[in-house]
């Protein structure tokens, strides 16, 4: 079992920038790859970046490409985001998410954080 937790979600004018952080519990980081998903308001939850479970290896969504960027400190059993560049349309619920396979998809998704609000004004 792994029990993820988001933090660093909060309100941040467009243009900005904003790190979230997923700390994991257990024993076995490692053995997943980290991705983060986000769900707007009235929309579907979408992927947004993953990274591999070494860290050699990132994904991204077009919308966010060279704006966001994921890494991971595994001794910390820590992924982060930083959000770059922050557009009005990046608002949502931010989730934190793990996979022991390699598939960044939601269905594939083993684990699952509660999310955090991220909000960009205009």
């Amino acid at each position: 079992q792994v029990q993820l937790v988001e933090s660093g979600g909060g309100l941040v004018q467009a243009g900005g920038s904003l790190s979230l952080s997923c700390a994991a519990s257990g024993r076995t980081f490692s053995s997943y790859a980290m991705g983060w998903f986000r769900q707007a308001p009235g929309k579907e939850r979408e992927f947004v970046i993953g990274i591999s479970k070494s860290g050699t290896s990132t994904y991204y969504a077009g919308s966010v490409e060279s704006r966001f960027t994921i890494s991971r400190d595994n001794n910390k059993n820590t992924v982060y985001l930083q959000m770059n560049s922050l557009k009005p349309e990046d608002t949502a619920v931010y989730y934190c998410a793990a996979t022991l396979g390699t598939v960044f998809a939601g269905p594939r998704m083993n684990y699952w954080g509660k999310g955090t609000l991220v909000t960009v004004s205009s």
